[in-house]
């Protein structure tokens, strides 16, 4: 396994664990101005906050500073009342592509979505089959554009608490069954984004990275479960704070062939979002060589 206790080149930041800053929502620009002064190589930037400050601006300032991507978020949201709402949802994982492409990143990661409607409250439907075979047939046509621009997506499963509102795929194991189906191939364009805080519960978890090996474990995302969580979504603590064993799922990735970085994706609205950056950064540097 990868010694991470004297430098933090193998370290990335998601930047929604940037986007508030004392309370306060903080532009991308900044947020890359601030990952660059302490040495940070990679992000992986969210859409909104990258259209908010333009996606030719942003891919300008990322090589002024030398700074990569580890992924980018993200596409999916498949799932729909009607048929054309699919097809808008197509629509946006293209241009998600597209974006992705200007920035140079490795792969999009796709949140897959579940039953339409449920994040306000008024689901167009309860069948979570039929949800999971939208995700199936939206991922598919997906993957027909990622080929023609080679661009890699990496399903994310979500801890099955979002299973209603935001993925009904919810293990490694599911994420990895669409991948054989639709990409048996192994050709290095579907695969998963491993978070630790959706997976870590898992008793699965080690077989299924294994079976995933290199050519599917496209991201590795990490922070730390709390006890007690405040907030289910938004209260995720720093590494080494919380309950999960990272350093061994590091180990079972790396053992199945992962080198690349190890992503910081802090939500934490109580918390981390009420610091400033140049703390959480800090924080995460040396939680990364530390707890990682």
């Amino acid at each position: 396994m990868r010694d991470f206790s004297h430098d933090h080149r193998h370290l990335s930041i998601n930047t929604a664990t940037l986007r508030r800053q004392l309370g306060t929502e903080v532009p991308l620009d900044r947020i890359v101005d601030q990952c660059a002064a302490h040495g940070i190589r990679a992000i992986s930037p969210w859409r909104d906050q990258v259209a908010a400050v333009g996606l030719d601006r942003l891919a300008a300032q990322l090589k002024a500073h030398g700074i990569g991507l580890s992924g980018y978020c993200r596409g999916g949201f498949f799932p729909a009342a009607d048929a054309a709402g699919l097809r808008a949802a197509l629509d946006d994982n293209r241009r998600a592509i597209d974006e992705a492409k200007t920035l140079g990143a490795p792969c999009v990661v796709l949140v897959v979505g579940a039953l339409p409607g449920a994040l306000v409250g008024t689901p167009a439907y309860k069948d979570i089959g039929r949800a999971r075979g939208e995700v199936h047939d939206g991922i598919a046509a997906t993957l027909e554009y990622a080929r023609q621009v080679d661009m890699p997506l990496a399903i994310e499963p979500l801890h099955p608490m979002q299973a209603a509102d935001r993925a009904c795929i919810n293990t490694l194991e599911q994420a990895l069954d669409v991948c054989d189906a639709l990409d048996p191939g192994h050709s290095g364009l579907l695969g998963v984004a491993l978070d630790v805080y959706h997976v870590w519960w898992d008793p699965k978890l080690q077989q299924q990275i294994a079976r995933a090996g290199r050519a599917r474990l496209l991201a590795f995302h990490v922070c730390d479960w709390l006890t007690p969580t405040r907030d289910l979504l938004n209260d995720r603590g720093m590494m080494g704070d919380g309950v999960i064993e990272i350093p061994k799922i590091r180990g079972w990735v790396e053992a199945a062939g992962f080198d690349g970085f190890s992503e910081v994706e802090i939500f934490s609205t109580a918390d981390w979002w009420q610091r400033s950056g140049e703390e959480t950064l800090a924080a995460c540097i040396a939680a990364h060589r530390s707890a990682v």
